[in-house]
């Protein structure tokens, strides 16, 4: 039987994209999810099983019945500010849960390990631009939470024949350019998500949280860079660490920034006209500014992106907004609090258009 990769989290926005490009790669692929926040309608040409990653008797099992050599480990809580006023949660469903499945890979005998890591664990670079030599000093919960699982990968590793790829995520948008998936989360906190839902009637306004930051124009600089782009980065480290290469950990960005305020003038390009925003306080666990030097991973995995432009990002994220099932913008009619985001449509898929 072909050997099998386990992609935690893979009904998830990242995961699914990350499920799709494999199995279209001929990869046999199984997913685990509890589905909290993923939809099983993402999963595409792979086998889905419902279940918890810190379940440490189920995955054990998972692993060894279908034969895992590879795990990718995208399951996660994700929410800068949840993690603040929660941060025994993230602890418990990152950490902890990272741990146990730590566990059940070394059992199993699995030979490489890939993990969704952060940004968020470089805290506030002094110079906002980060290698991946910068002092980790996370701000906020979420980015300890995956500090912490990137040094207990680094332990296995250095104590058994495990090998990784960390990849530290910047700020993930956009949506599958076929529009087959996109991101479906409820009560979606990413800036580009919600800034399409405006765009598509879904909610009111965008809140701009944080104008009085040291930047150009007071708003949060970051390196966005398409969900695509990052999927492939995930099978290109797969690739190498298939022939050989060492264990590595790498940043996942273009290596540019745009601005909240820059963002927001390119869904309104996007839309063909502007859309209501009201200024906010900051949200705790913000910085000011974060960009990836990305250059180790164009070296070592010969990564290179397709889709390097914010219109591009913004395009296909508006286009994934606006094909979802009409019933979404209808929801929206009334009034709602600042912020709330309708219910989730039932098509978290959608037919891809020729």
């Amino acid at each position: 039987m072909k050997s099998c990769i386990l992609v935690t989290g893979g009904a998830g926005y990242i995961g699914s994209h990350v499920v799709l490009q494999l199995v279209e790669r001929g990869e046999r692929v199984v997913v685990l999810d509890d589905l909290s926040t993923g939809f099983a309608e993402s999963v595409i040409g792979a086998e889905l099983v419902v279940g918890d990653v810190g379940d440490t008797g189920s995955v054990l099992r998972l692993l060894r019945e279908r034969q895992v050599d590879t795990v990718l480990h995208l399951a996660a809580r994700t929410v800068v500010s949840e993690s603040v006023s929660d941060p025994l949660r993230y602890y418990a469903d990152n950490t902890c849960a990272t741990r146990s499945l730590l566990w059940c890979c070394a059992q199993a005998g699995v030979a490489n390990f890939v993990f969704s890591s952060s940004a968020a664990v470089y805290g506030v670079p002094a110079s906002g631009v980060a290698d991946e030599q910068a002092p980790t000093v996370p701000l906020n919960p979420y980015g300890a939470s995956k500090l912490m699982g990137e040094w207990m990968l680094r332990d296995l590793a250095a104590a058994s024949g495990l090998r990784f790829a960390v990849l530290r995520y910047f700020n993930v948008a956009g949506s599958d350019v076929r529009g087959r998936i996109g991101p479906a989360t409820r009560n979606a906190t990413l800036l580009t998500k919600v800034a399409c839902e405006v765009a598509a009637g879904k909610r009111r306004h965008l809140a701009i949280y944080g104008t009085d930051f040291a930047t150009p124009d007071g708003t949060g600089v970051r390196d966005y860079v398409h969900v695509d782009d990052l999927a492939r980065a995930h099978f290109d480290a797969l690739t190498y660490l298939r022939a050989g290469g060492e264990s590595v950990v790498l940043n996942c960005g273009y290596g540019r920034g745009y601005s909240v305020r820059e963002v927001v003038r390119a869904v309104e390009r996007a839309n063909g006209g502007p859309i209501p925003v009201v200024d906010a306080l900051r949200r705790a666990g913000d910085v000011p500014l974060l960009i990836a030097d990305a250059t180790k991973i164009r070296r070592v995995l010969g990564w290179v992106p397709r889709y390097d432009d914010i219109d591009t990002i913004i395009g296909s994220a508006l286009a994934w907004e606006l094909r979802l099932d009409a019933r979404a913008g209808a929801l929206a009619i009334g009034p709602r609090s600042e912020g709330e985001a309708v219910p989730r449509t039932d098509a978290m898929r959608v037919p891809a258009v020729a």
